[in-house]
């Protein structure tokens, strides 16, 4: 069995391919049980343990993911979110690679995203506002810019000093990336806004989203967690990755179904706009909105793209 570190999984992909992989496994073909998700009782903060399998019978492939996600473990200068892949043979289970679950989580949990935008987001799309700047954000915005004209970053975080310090990490020719002390300003100027916080309180306001947003909610991944109020998911077209997760799952779904301001049938998903069932954009100025709450499509995808790479080198 290969062990696949984190390195190696930064050197294999690159989100044009990963993003053009998730679009067609979105078409069918994988089966995927409604994920374990565990809670785990603790003083400082409850953590969470996840189980997510799925398999492809004509790929021949299968695999499982083991996620923790610790929120007190950011204290202690550790991911809040880690994890292990296990890809195995479809024909007769034999483990066939070990791959790190954190960089997988984060490529696919990008390439999502980015998918989404491809039919969501502005085709002239500029400027991307990053909510947050944890592990995940970097990777969201070079899956952006990936998809979408992208010009200019704006990175706002609670602690202004970790913005500042990514900011200037990613800075780079072609894509001019800075900090932002002001979040009103930083969402009102943005033509995609992505998010990723363990907020449980909205950071997003909805009239603050400008005509032909495009608003990307990825952090919550609990129904007591959301990041966006009840007047953005009023305001936009709302689609999200899976349906089965996102009404059971997510926050920034299942409290506005709650509220009476979202209706269930309203609601597409990353299958729907993948075969083509949902249009997407229809628009310059409407806003839209895509909940990711993550879905063993997606790892067992990107696993078997990193493997395939792998065996070719």
């Amino acid at each position: 069995m290969r062990i696949v570190s984190a390195a190696e999984i930064d050197r294999l992909l690159d989100y044009r391919s990963l993003i053009e992989a998730l679009r067609v496994a979105f078409r069918g073909g994988i089966a995927v049980p409604l994920r374990h998700h565990h809670t785990i009782r603790r003083q400082a903060a409850d953590a969470t343990v996840i189980l997510m399998p799925a398999w492809h019978e004509a790929d021949g492939f299968l695999g499982v993911k083991i996620v923790s996600v610790f929120p007190e473990n950011q204290a202690k200068g550790k991911p809040s979110v880690m994890g292990t892949y296990l890809l195995l043979a479809g024909d007769t289970g034999e483990p066939l690679a070990s791959l790190d679950g954190v960089a997988l989580t984060l490529w696919r949990t990008a390439a999502a995203s980015a998918l989404a935008a491809t039919y969501l987001a502005r085709p002239d799309a500029r400027v991307h506002a990053m909510i947050g700047a944890g592990a995940l954000a970097p990777h969201l915005i070079a899956a952006h810019a990936a998809v979408r004209p992208i010009k200019e970053a704006v990175i706002w975080n609670r602690t202004p000093e970790k913005a500042r310090a990514l900011a200037d990490t990613l800075n780079r020719a072609g894509l001019s990336v800075r900090a932002s002390d002001n979040i009103t300003d930083t969402v009102r100027g943005a033509d995609i806004v992505s998010t990723a916080t363990m907020t449980r309180e909205p950071l997003i306001r909805g009239e603050w989203l400008r005509p032909g947003a495009h608003l990307d909610l990825v952090g919550s991944y609990l129904p007591t967690m959301r990041e966006a109020d009840d007047a953005a998911v009023g305001r936009a077209s709302v689609y999200v990755d899976t349906r089965a997760g996102a009404l059971k799952e997510a926050g920034d779904i299942v409290q506005p179904i709650a509220a009476g301001r979202l209706r269930d049938d309203a609601i597409a998903d990353l299958s729907d706009l993948a075969i083509g069932k949902a249009a997407g954009r229809r628009s310059a100025d409407e806003i839209t909105l895509f909940k990711s709450v993550g879905t063993a499509v997606e790892d067992l995808t990107a696993a078997v793209l990193v493997y395939r790479r792998l065996k070719a080198a």
